[in-house]
């Protein structure tokens, strides 16, 4: 099969385009014809290096999201034949920690993600274990499948599960033109609450006010007072922000009286500061989501599924168009998920 390949750190001249050995399916796995994988921004930070994940070996074939259908399928496996359409959690673990009982493999100390620290979708074939797919439904195009597992999976436990968000609260979201964000921002609608969004152009406020965003917000206004004139003086009741240092301070400071700021990535800088006085007297709570769960996952793709919701896929390309892939995802102006295609 043909496959990208990464064999050092660097630039995108560290990946090519080799034919290499169809994988082979165990008897627990099935082996999926790839359609599409989505290009994600672990995928970038691996291939600059270090490597972020444990248990990363070169070489290495990147690809997290994928969608394709079923080529074959182990001597074990039930319910799945070739042809069956479907999509990829890319989390799975060790299977016997209580971790993974609990279904939990993200905690497993054994964690293993297909494109993360396994050979993954940017390629014609993968193998995974059979308990990761999940079929799609036939209104469903295998490209919007794969833009769904790490941005929607994550979105889903950082603003339903651990965020909690409920009717008629006020959700600010940083950098809202992300691929987690615009999941984000249509969970928090579809909640029934209102949304600020802040983002670094008028395009990319545009698509979140194409979402249902309330109040749109650039980078550089200040967030704190326009968040506390939207909710009458009294601040949101949650923000979401993966942008990190940058971000930090302004998504604490437009928070209510026992707010809540939930932190799930840490893309400008992992190092904050923070007032330990204006936490406990304002009553806030500063919430880290941890991986999602397979149960979590499940119910993303249900609601997905079930409609009113969409992704936002800014450009699709070939496996021997990697370069000019990787530098629209590396663009300030990147909007939603980019895709490739074997």
């Amino acid at each position: 099969m043909k496959a990208l390949v990464q064999t050092g750190f660097g630039g995108p001249e560290v990946v090519s385009l080799r034919h290499i050995a169809d994988p082979v399916p165990g008897p627990r796995d099935v082996l999926v014809r790839v359609r599409a994988c989505a290009l994600n921004r672990l995928d970038v930070m691996q291939r600059r290096g270090p490597a972020v994940l444990p248990g990363f070996r070169l070489p290495h074939i990147a690809g997290m999201d994928v969608a394709g259908h079923v080529a074959a399928a182990g001597d074990e496996v039930a319910g799945y034949a070739p042809g069956d359409r479907v999509v990829v959690d890319p989390t799975h673990g060790c299977g016997t920690c209580p971790r993974c009982a609990a279904g939990e493999p993200g905690h497993c100390a054994a964690v293993r993600v297909i494109g993360g620290n396994t050979a993954g979708g940017f390629a014609e074939y993968v193998r995974v274990p059979a308990r990761l797919v999940h079929r799609v439904p036939g209104h469903v195009d295998l490209a919007e499948a794969a833009a769904l597992p790490s941005a929607w999976s994550t979105a889903w436990r950082a603003t339903v599960t651990v965020g909690a968000v409920a009717a008629g609260e006020t959700v600010l979201v940083q950098a809202a033109a992300s691929g987690v964000s615009i999941a984000a921002v249509q969970l928090a609608k579809r909640a029934g609450a209102r949304v600020v969004a802040v983002a670094g152009s008028d395009a990319k406020l545009a698509l979140a006010a194409d979402l249902g965003a309330d109040l749109l917000l650039h980078n550089d206004a200040d967030v704190v007072a326009a968040v506390r004139r939207f909710t009458g003086g009294e601040g949101a009741d949650l923000a979401l922000d993966h942008v990190g240092a940058a971000t930090w301070q302004t998504s604490l400071d437009s928070l209510r009286a026992g707010g809540r700021l939930v932190t799930f990535g840490n893309t400008t800088g992992d190092e904050v500061t923070l007032s330990l006085a204006g936490v406990y007297h304002r009553g806030l709570r500063v919430l880290g989501t941890g991986a999602y769960t397979e149960a979590e996952f499940a119910a993303m793709l249900d609601a997905y599924f079930g409609g009113g919701l969409r992704t936002v896929r800014m450009a699709e390309y070939g496996m021997d168009e990697l370069p000019a892939a990787f530098a629209a995802a590396e663009s300030r102006a990147a909007i939603g998920k980019i895709l490739v295609r074997p």
